[in-house]
């Protein structure tokens, strides 16, 4: 009992990791180097070579656009009647069997009209949530495509049919899920967001209706996201105006973090920050929207706003860049609606003066559906199975330890940990430390040995709470030198923690880093620490064992690895749309090339109880693999590492 108080105690003294700030100075270094570049733009030029150069590194870091040309295969499924305008229940093809539900929105004046592409914004319900802007645009004389993004409206992945439910959570969780398996297979999933929004100007532009020289684009939160990429990246859009998102990265990096699709992987290390999309569109009319109480705050929209004007100055065009900030929070007030209806009408409608909001008509997101049940589950690919076929579309280079020592950046460090104190109870010696693994980041955890003992076994513990783990005592007491290590961004958060440290995850792959292969550094460093010879024993459970499995080839010592109830590898990720913690080891293009498996060539490792991605136990076949019965305990583990 005295032992165990002790741990209680010495948990009680365990900080958060201070790893966001150190990520953050990462990125503002990254950001400041930008901007010293930026300041080297003085001329017409100078613009010119900048937009090229933005233009291919944002290519890059969306790992490409789909080349699909393919029929659109477009259908309308009913129409409602709005009085002055009409609603076009449509859906059209993105990619072979991947569907896009919308609605489009139609004047019934004769003529080509302008038009506006609407992206959603994180509504589970999708395109509804466009309705008052669309018809009001409508009322003035556009055409406009409002349609679901992936994981929202009627476009649910993973939907169960038979249960009238999805297996993921709507919206973000579904981009989550989508993202980080489009990551390990060098993809992203901003580039098939784009990809739809692309397609949807193909279905826009289609219209008899339509003057295909006169198109607009918006959106709200996720949609002014998608808005801020389509606008950027497809010359056919002339006029842009994201709402409720635009920032620099110098503020919304500390703060409210995107999920997958408005993360693009390695975009600050390529020396990009948001305000690139409004230069490579330049010097084509944009307009920002913030509100006051946003977290898309408007002091993140100011030096973004500013840095713009500047560019568009340059290219003789300042009048084409407009920030407008609206009261209350997130959203769209209608101070913020009206400023986009003038917006649109002075580029794209002959300056028609007539864009003050009117009251419309508002159909129930039943009348709005465009499939008999709501869900296009039983017409539509999910994107999973797409990601699947794309597997080796874009292998990663080199060996399996090259690509490993590029994940890392850093090589593992030699430092002696510092003790921040001392217990001795029960037989052991337990001592409190400090490990720095890299210059700025600083790791804690516990070095614990039998009293009076000497050339001891060394075991390297990944520890995931802060809290001294009861297995890392029974090992040390068994007879070895125990570094019970809590690798950094650890404990990780309680919000969303069912998909893994996501936000850790995302800081990382934005700037270039890898949130698994840093931990990796930190249990290499820890296993150094120890000073032990021979073998160096690792013990790792669930997720956290595949930054066991890599810090085991930056640390030729650490070749003696149990993993508890671990993945045993990537391919469930694609086999169904749910998966669980895959942001703690999802690594960019590593599945295009090779397994976990393949990790643990040339080291003893036990798979004990290997699991799929959703915590389920699978019976896998070979040597790695082992099972235990269901009264068996833990024993087998403290034998197997002192052997």
């Amino acid at each position: 009992m005295r032992l165990l108080a002790a741990f209680a105690l010495i948990a009680l003294c365990i900080h958060a990791q201070p790893y966001n700030e150190w990520i953050n100075r990462v990125a503002q270094s990254q950001l400041a180097t930008r901007k010293a570049a930026i300041r080297q733009i003085r001329s017409r030029a100078d613009a010119e070579a900048h937009q090229r150069t933005v233009r291919a590194k944002i290519l890059e870091v969306y790992g490409g656009l789909p080349s699909y040309r393919g029929p659109l295969n477009a259908r309308t499924t009913g129409t409602l009647d709005a009085g002055s305008y009409s609603i076009e229940k449509v859906m059209f093809e993105s990619l072979p069997k991947y569907w896009v539900t919308g609605n489009l929105y139609l004047p019934k004046s004769s003529g080509k009209h302008p038009a506006v592409l609407y992206a959603i914004g994180h509504w589970n319900e999708g395109k509804p949530a466009a309705q008052r802007m669309a018809a009001n645009l409508a009322m003035q004389g556009f055409v406009v495509l409002a349609f679901d993004p992936m994981g929202q409206g009627e476009r649910f992945q993973g939907y169960w049919s038979r249960a009238g439910v999805s297996l993921v959570t709507p919206g973000v969780p579904q981009h989550w899920n989508a993202g980080t398996a489009a990551f390990l297979i060098n993809q992203t999933l901003s580039a098939y967001f784009v990809w739809d929004g692309m397609r949807a100007l193909d279905y826009l532009t289609s219209r008899p209706e339509v003057d295909a020289e006169r198109i607009g684009c918006t959106g709200c939160s996720g949609g002014g996201t998608q808005a801020t990429y389509i606008s950027a990246l497809d010359p056919r859009v002339k006029v842009a105006a994201p709402l409720c998102y635009m920032q620099s990265f110098e503020v919304l990096f500390p703060g409210p973090i995107g999920d997958s699709e408005q993360s693009p992987p390695g975009f600050l290390a390529k020396g990009l920050d948001q305000t690139d999309y409004v230069e490579l569109f330049a010097p084509k009319p944009w307009f920002i929207g913030s509100t006051k109480e946003d977290f898309f705050t408007p002091a993140g929209a100011q030096p973004l706003y500013e840095e713009a004007r500047n560019f568009y100055e340059i290219l003789g065009a300042q009048d084409r860049v407009k920030w407008v900030v609206g009261p209350g929070g997130h959203g769209t007030p209608i101070e913020i609606r009206e400023r986009v209806y003038e917006w649109f009408n002075r580029w794209l409608n002959n300056g028609n003066p007539n864009w003050k909001e009117r009251p419309v008509k508002m159909f129930t997101n039943e009348d709005l559906l465009v499939t008999s049940k709501g869900q296009l589950a039983a017409d539509s690919r999910d994107l999973i199975e797409i990601l699947r076929e794309q597997r080796n579309a874009r292998p990663v280079e080199g060996t399996l330890d090259e690509y490993v020592r590029r994940l890392a950046v850093v090589r593992p460090g030699t430092a002696t940990p510092v003790v921040e104190s001392e217990e001795k109870s029960g037989g052991l010696v337990i001592r409190k430390v400090k490990l720095e693994t890299e210059p700025g980041v600083t790791v804690e955890g516990w070095m614990v040995r039998p009293d009076n003992a000497a050339a001891l076994p060394g075991v390297v513990h990944v520890e995931r709470t802060a809290k001294l783990s009861a297995r890392a005592i029974e090992i040390a007491k068994a007879g070895a030198h125990v570094f019970a290590v809590m690798p950094r961004a650890l404990p990780a958060p309680t919000r969303y923690i069912e998909h893994g440290d996501w936000e850790a995850a995302t800081r990382a792959w934005l700037t270039g880093r890898n949130l698994p292969a840093m931990r990796a550094i930190d249990i290499a460093t820890a296993a150094r620490a120890l000073g032990t010879a021979g073998s160096i024993r690792g013990v790792a459970d669930g997720v956290h064992a595949v930054a066991l499995l890599v810090a085991s080839r930056l640390e030729p010592q650490l070749n003696r690895l149990w993993l508890e109830r671990a993945p045993h590898s990537f391919a469930p990720v694609f086999e169904s749309p749910r998966h669980l913690g895959l942001h703690d080891a999802v690594m960019p293009g590593f599945y295009t090339r090779w397994d976990l498996a393949d990790l643990a060539a040339g080291r003893q490792v036990t798979w004990m109880q290997p699991n799929d991605w959703n915590n389920n136990i699978v019976a896998v076949q070979g040597p790695l693999y082992r099972y235990r019965a269901f009264d068996e305990m833990n024993e087998g583990i403290v034998r197997w590492l002192l052997e």
